[in-house]
């Protein structure tokens, strides 16, 4: 996959979390390609609307490319995420057997990899695939920085 494919899917990821944004959930837009570049699932969080701590855009993209491609393994597809996935998100990965994972914005509080649950490297397990992080990170880590900034503000607000 060239660069400038991997930078237009990042782009596209990056619009899904927009939708979050506008929507009051914090702004994670993920989708599923397949080798070839063609997109087979985009989504974004859902955790306010759903109620559901699983509902994340990694996963809820991940279900859809699956139940396209009527098949749980995905190991001709790539997830593009705008954030580094947590550790739920990065052991679904594993699972779904994916080729490669590329996000945007690094998560020093909450993203697996910079934690150092690196399972996608661990040959203990039976499956690991390619990860590569800092794609349009500035635009990414600004959408999400400028999330809590608003949120912190609103509830300052409220207790003022």
């Amino acid at each position: 996959m060239e660069f400038n494919d991997i930078l237009w899917k990042m782009e596209n990821a990056l619009r899904e979390a927009e939708t979050a944004y506008k929507q009051g959930e914090v702004p994670v837009g993920a989708l599923v390609a397949d080798l070839h570049g063609t997109i087979l699932s985009s989504a974004y969080n859902q955790k306010e609307k759903d109620k559901d701590a699983s509902a994340h855009a990694e996963l809820i993209a991940l279900r859809a490319a699956a139940k396209k491609k009527k098949d749980w393994r995905l190991t001709d597809c790539v997830l593009f995420v705008t954030l580094e996935p947590c550790p739920m998100c990065l052991s679904a990965i594993l699972q779904y057997r994916l080729a490669k994972v590329i996000f945007g914005a690094y998560d020093p509080k909450g993203g697996a990899i910079s934690l150092g649950y690196e399972f996608h490297k661990d040959p203990r397990l039976n499956h690991t695939f390619d990860v590569m992080g800092g794609v349009l990170h500035y635009e990414c880590s600004q959408l999400i920085s400028n999330f809590f900034k608003e949120r912190r503000a609103q509830y300052q607000n409220i207790n003022s």
